[in-house]
């Protein structure tokens, strides 16, 4: 990625206050750390959940996730919740109690626990070559589909499977959604969907588009300087080529926002795009079968 791209990453932060801003903003495994000037914005409580963390046994270590469900229930429609590349923070555990409330089971696995802590690293730069660049894509499917079946086996029901995912994690909800066939549907916030290839890094979203097992809803910014509109439309156009869920996606630019829209912890929110995502987010998954 190109310092252009890696600055695009966190929008409208003034440069003598970027390192500061990612030391704060950038979460290691449920330390639940959080903006001081954007605290207010974390406000899902866990009255009438079941939520907190859990090690799991995944290759090599414990992996932490973080879940939340409904207290008492079980066979529930079952969410994986992919962080941007700051890790499983605050606003990440508040995304997974917005869909406990919703009736879900939501889990959020740190699925760049063997690398290191994003918040312990000052820069976008270092975390992409320190964490994100030794985290490769066949590693995370494996971590995510042990996190399914946790979440089936304490809860989850493995019929009504759905991921949703952030920046990094947008990406990775593609790929999941071609990778695992239990997935009914996924949502894909402003993930890159072009790029450069590599051993860890075979695939971009582009060339899985038309072998998706779940109708994907994706959701992009129109002034998005890492992801432009035009590498949407090719995306779009992939979809249209490809199998019956394929044909069934839908991408979505919201023409005002950049980055980072939905990230209410961050000054790129934009509120009522941001507002629009999420009911559109939830619609996608009642009308495809998760809920």
């Amino acid at each position: 990625m190109s310092q252009a791209d890696l600055d695009s990453l966190v929008p409208e932060v003034a440069p003598r206050n970027r390192r500061d801003f990612l030391k704060t903003a950038v979460g290691s495994a449920f330390a639940l750390a959080v903006l001081p000037v954007a605290a207010e914005t974390i406000t899902t409580d866990t009255q009438g959940l079941d939520a907190g963390e859990h090690m799991l046994d995944v290759p090599g270590i414990k992996m932490p996730v973080y879940y939340a469900k409904p207290a008492g229930k079980t066979h529930l429609p079952t969410i994986v919740v992919v962080s941007e590349i700051f890790g499983v923070h605050q606003h990440i555990a508040d995304i997974c109690r917005r869909f406990a409330k919703l009736g879900y089971l939501a889990v959020a696995p740190e699925l760049f626990a063997r690398a290191g802590d994003p918040q312990s690293l000052g820069t976008i730069a270092e975390i992409q070559t320190q964490i994100v660049a030794k985290t490769p894509d066949k590693q995370v499917m494996s971590d995510i589909d042990a996190t399914v079946k946790w979440a089936v086996a304490n809860g989850g029901d493995e019929k009504r499977l759905g991921i949703t995912g952030f920046c990094w994690g947008g990406r990775v909800a593609w790929l999941y959604d071609a990778h695992n066939p239990n997935v009914k549907a996924a949502v894909a916030w402003y993930g890159r969907i072009v790029g450069d290839k590599s051993e860890s890094f075979p695939q971009n979203p582009i060339d899985i588009a038309g072998k998706l097992h779940g109708p994907l809803l994706g959701l992009y910014g129109g002034k998005d300087t890492g992801i432009p509109v035009a590498s949407v439309e090719q995306a779009r156009e992939a979809l249209a080529k490809g199998d019956v869920a394929s044909k069934g996606s839908e991408l979505k630019v919201f023409p005002n926002s950049g980055h980072a829209f939905f990230a209410d912890y961050r000054a790129s929110y934009v509120e009522a795009d941001a507002k629009e995502g999420w009911k559109l987010a939830q619609d996608w998954f009642r009308k495809h079968g998760v809920a």
